[in-house]
C-alpha cells in the first residue's frame, strides 16, 4: 500500500481550480504548470480534478521510492502500472471521521455483496477491490500526456517519456492506409495501457423503474427522476437548470451541456412538470429562494444550498437500497435513449441532437437490443424448443403425391 501523503486541493480560484501539494504542503510545480496548460486549452475544471488524482497516485509512488519526477525511467512506469494491476485499492475513511484520532476505514456492512459480485437484480457487478481497467487506462493516458507536455517544454532533466507508445505505433503514422469507407480501429496507444472492454449500455426495465420511483422520499426526487428519464440529460446537466429554464407551457427544460457548455432546451414529460410544480410550492413555503435566476433544485434542509451531483447520487443510492439494486444515475440516461430509439416515428438524428452526441455512431448503439431483451428472447427460445420436444408435430404428407396411391404402394389401410 502506498502511503497517503500529499493531497489534491480544491482552491475555488478559477485561475487554479485544483492544486497538488507535497507532504509538506508546498505546491508541486510541474503539475501546476501542466494544469495551467490544460486550462488554456479550454479543459474544464473536472478534467483537472480527474488528471490530478492520477498524478497524485503517481507522485505517491515516486515519493515512496525516493525518485524525482524527471528521473523516472520506463522501468519505474512499468512497475507502477503493474502495481495498479495487482494492488488493492485503498479503503478510505468516511468523510465524517477524517482527521479524528483512531479513525479506521469503514468496513463493509454485513449482508452486502462482496466486491465484484454481480447484483441479482441488475446483473451489474459491484465495485471491486482492485483498480478497474478503465481507471488504469485513464491513468496511463494522463501520465503520458503530462510527460509529453514537459518534453515539449524541455522541463527538468527529462530525456524520454517513461510512458512510451506501443511498439507497433512507434514507426509510421497510425491509420496511414485507412479506408475512408471503414471506421477507425480502436488501437492501443500506450505500451502499458490495458485493454478496456466495451461498455454495453444498460436500461432500467419499466417495472423496476416504477419500483424505484415509488421508493423515492420527496417530490423533488420524483421530479428529478422523471426529468432524467424523459429528457435523456446527464445527471449533472439537469442540475444546472434555473427556474427560468423550466417552461411548462412549451414542455421544455434548458440545461448546460457538459462538454461544449452550450445552452440547449430539451423536451420533458408532463409528469416532470407536475412533480416539479408540487415540489416548488412546498419548497417556497419553507423559505427556499425564489426567482428566475435562482437554481431549480435545492437541498431539502436548511441551510438552503443548490443541489449538487453528489447529493443527487446519494439520493438515488438510497432508493436503490430498497430494491437491492445498483443502478446509477447514468442508467437513467441510457433508459431514455433506448425509449427514444425504439420509437419508429423518432428519427435517429433527433435522438442524437437530444442526447448531445457528436457522432451518430455513438447514438446507434441504442439500436441494439438491451441485456434484458436478449435474455427474454433467449428464455422464450428455450421455452419454444421444450414445447416442440413435448408436443412434436405430425409430419404432413408431401402435396405432390396422392394419399390413395401411397396406401396401395405401401400396403396402407383400404380406401
Amino acid at each position: 500500500m502506498l502511503p497517503e501523503i500529499g493531497q489534491l486541493l480544491e482552491t475555488g480560484d478559477p485561475w487554479e481550480p485544483y492544486r497538488l501539494v507535497d507532504p509538506t504542503g508546498d505546491p508541486v510545480r510541474p503539475v501546476a504548470l501542466y494544469f495551467k496548460d490544460l486550462l488554456a486549452s479550454n479543459s474544464p475544471a473536472t478534467t483537472l480534478y480527474s488528471y490530478g488524482n492520477d498524478l497524485l497516485r503517481w507522485w505517491r509512488f515516486l515519493w515512496a521510492l525516493g525518485i524525482e519526477w524527471d528521473r523516472a525511467a520506463r522501468e519505474d512506469a512499468r512497475d507502477f502500472m503493474l502495481w495498479m494491476r495487482l494492488a488493492e485499492k485503498p479503503v478510505r475513511i468516511h468523510w465524517r471521521h477524517r482527521g479524528k484520532p483512531g479513525a479506521t476505514p469503514t468496513a463493509r456492512p454485513a449482508g452486502k455483496l462482496a466486491p465484484g459480485t454481480p447484483n441479482s437484480v441488475t446483473g451489474k457487478p459491484t465495485i471491486g477491490t482492485k483498480y478497474a481497467e478503465s481507471t488504469r487506462a485513464h491513468c496511463e493516458t494522463a501520465l503520458r500526456t503530462f510527460y509529453d507536455f514537459h518534453l515539449d517544454n524541455n522541463s527538468g532533466a527529462l530525456l524520454i517519456n517513461p510512458f512510451p507508445l506501443d511498439r507497433s505505433r512507434r514507426r509510421g503514422r497510425p491509420n496511414a492506409h485507412h479506408n475512408p469507407m471503414d471506421g477507425f480501429k480502436a488501437e492501443r496507444t500506450g505500451r502499458y495501457r490495458p485493454k478496456v472492454p466495451e461498455r454495453v449500455p444498460r436500461r432500467i426495465p419499466d417495472d423496476k423503474y416504477t419500483e424505484v420511483f415509488a421508493g423515492l422520499r420527496s417530490d423533488r426526487d420524483r421530479a428529478l427522476l422523471a426529468g432524467w428519464v424523459s429528457t435523456g440529460a446527464r445527471a449533472s446537466e439537469l442540475l444546472t437548470s434555473k427556474e427560468r429554464d423550466a417552461l411548462a407551457g412549451q414542455q421544455l427544460i434548458g440545461v448546460i451541456r457538459k462538454g461544449t457548455k452550450d445552452y440547449q432546451q430539451l423536451p420533458a414529460s408532463p409528469d416532470t412538470f407536475v412533480w416539479l410544480r408540487i415540489y416548488q410550492e412546498e419548497a417556497w413555503k419553507k423559505g427556499v429562494p425564489r426567482g428566475r435566476n435562482e437554481p431549480l433544485w435545492w437541498t431539502l434542509r436548511r441551510p438552503w444550498r443548490p443541489l449538487n451531483y453528489h447529493a443527487a447520487r446519494a439520493m438515488f443510492v438510497r432508493a436503490n437500497e430498497l430494491l437491492g439494486s445498483n443502478w446509477t444515475l447514468h442508467d437513467l440516461r441510457h433508459t431514455a435513449s433506448f425509449r427514444m430509439a425504439e420509437d419508429a416515428e423518432m428519427q435517429l438524428q433527433y435522438v442524437q441532437h437530444i442526447l448531445g452526441h457528436r457522432y451518430l455512431t455513438t447514438t446507434q448503439k441504442y439500436l441494439n437490443p438491451s441485456r434484458d431483451e436478449v435474455i427474454a428472447a433467449g428464455v422464450a427460445h428455450l421455452a419454444r424448443l421444450e414445447q416442440r420436444r413435448n408436443n412434436p408435430p405430425s409430419a404432413p404428407l408431401a402435396p405432390a403425391y396422392n394419399p390413395d396411391s401411397l396406401n396401395v404402394l405401401f400396403g396402407g389401410p383400404p380406401t
